[in-house]
């Protein structure tokens, strides 16, 4: 993959760009990249690494989802007399 770094942006583009990335909850990069993509006409593109999920993304039913959540439950409990 490239690269780009782009010399000179004034503030005002800056800030926009840095508000409107905010606004989106996503970083300034994949905002930029979106914006690009957009304006040349090309398909957005997804992170590599999110699409090697894409799989496993929502195929727990409710009850599977609830049965981890008690079996990682015992994880969410900090023994303090390890850290003292």
């Amino acid at each position: 993959m490239k690269s780009l770094t782009i010399h000179g942006m004034d503030d005002a583009m800056a800030g926009r760009l840095a508000a409107r990335a905010k606004e989106a909850g996503v970083s300034l990069n994949k905002l930029v990249k979106s914006l690009l993509a957009k304006a040349l006409g090309l398909p957005s593109v997804r992170s590599e690494r999110r699409k090697d999920f894409d799989a496993f993304c929502g195929v727990w039913t409710p009850k599977e989802a609830e049965v981890f959540r008690g079996a990682v439950r015992g994880f969410e409990k900090i023994d303090r007399e390890d850290w003292a």
